[in-house]
């Protein structure tokens, strides 16, 4: 299991508030990373990334990601969260990837979102 494997599962899945994880990386549209059956197309990942270069256009007209229509709860140059009904996710940028977390109505969005800013704090830390 590689580094970014692991703190998938043994961080943010860990943390019991978050269902589905993933690293993806920005420059090239990857995914490094992911829990365990959770798949990420590169469409996807360039949907988030566009998001992220203009957070204006998803704060108006939501983001479509994993099949469904989320409506903006934040959206600036370091993280964009995202709400449909009960459920969410979180993705937060660095230089190297965009950390993904999302979660269901039965998790509570707040520690989701705590777990997915402190790792992305880690890796800025880090300078990744």
């Amino acid at each position: 299991m590689n580094e970014l494997q692991g703190l998938v599962q043994e961080v943010l899945i860990g943390c019991g508030h978050i269902e589905c994880a993933a690293f993806l990386q920005k420059k090239d549209h990857s995914v490094r990373a992911s829990s365990v059956g959770y798949e990420v197309s590169q469409d996807q990942v360039s949907s988030l990334v566009s998001a992220f270069k203009n957070p204006s256009a998803f704060r108006q007209q939501g983001i479509k990601f994993n099949g469904a229509t989320y409506k903006c709860v934040r959206a600036d140059k370091d993280s964009i969260y995202g709400k449909k009904e009960n459920s969410g996710f979180v993705a937060v940028q660095t230089k190297l990837y965009i950390i993904y977390g999302s979660y269901s109505s039965s998790m509570h969005p707040s520690v989701c979102v705590e777990t997915v800013e402190k790792m992305a704090d880690y890796f800025r830390a880090k300078g990744k």
